[in-house]
């Protein structure tokens, strides 16, 4: 048996950022599984009046993994990177969230709290994203075009971005 992966996010809506992430994780890593998990209540996000019902998130993203029969949607009730990673072998993560699992903020602004939870981790696979640092010994290799997609863009009206499509494989729009 190979590794499982978690690869934690909003998903709102799934991009193809998100699918070429999978993908790399999935073939790099030589996973066997990879758990893309959403929380109940997205740390930062939950009372957003542009997030779409978890329902919804749910069944796009299960609609855009199709023909990836190692991906499964899964949802918890975990906020925080760290406790949605428990038990996994790896956790796969875009360099946003990499950052945001090193701010002391999310762990009361107390830096040994924050150590204690990151050390804690599974191995990380980080993928680059928006020009933010990530260490050499975490970073998944993905196509530079990733980094560029955001689910942000694709609320805005960018439909080349958009995932959610059930059987196209992730490419450069």
């Amino acid at each position: 048996m190979g590794p499982i992966g978690v690869f934690p996010g909003t998903f709102n809506p799934v991009t193809v950022g998100h699918l070429a992430v999978a993908d790399a994780a999935r073939t790099s890593l030589g996973l066997e599984r990879l758990d893309l998990v959403l929380s109940e209540a997205p740390l930062t996000k939950h009372d957003r009046p542009d997030l779409a019902p978890l329902r919804a998130r749910v069944a796009k993203l299960e609609l855009a993994l199709g023909d990836r029969p190692w991906a499964t949607v899964r949802v918890t009730p975990h906020q925080l990177i760290v406790d949605i990673a428990r038990g996994y072998d790896v956790v796969v993560l875009g360099a946003d969230k990499w950052v945001q699992v090193n701010d002391p903020a999310f762990y009361g602004g107390d830096t040994a709290t924050r150590d204690a939870a990151v050390a804690s981790l599974p191995r990380c696979a980080v993928a680059p994203r928006d020009g933010l640092p990530v260490p050499a010994h975490l970073k998944l290799e993905v196509p530079a075009w990733v980094g560029e997609v955001s689910s942000t863009a694709v609320r805005h009206g960018r439909t080349d971005w958009h995932g959610a499509t059930g059987d196209q494989r992730a490419t450069n729009q």
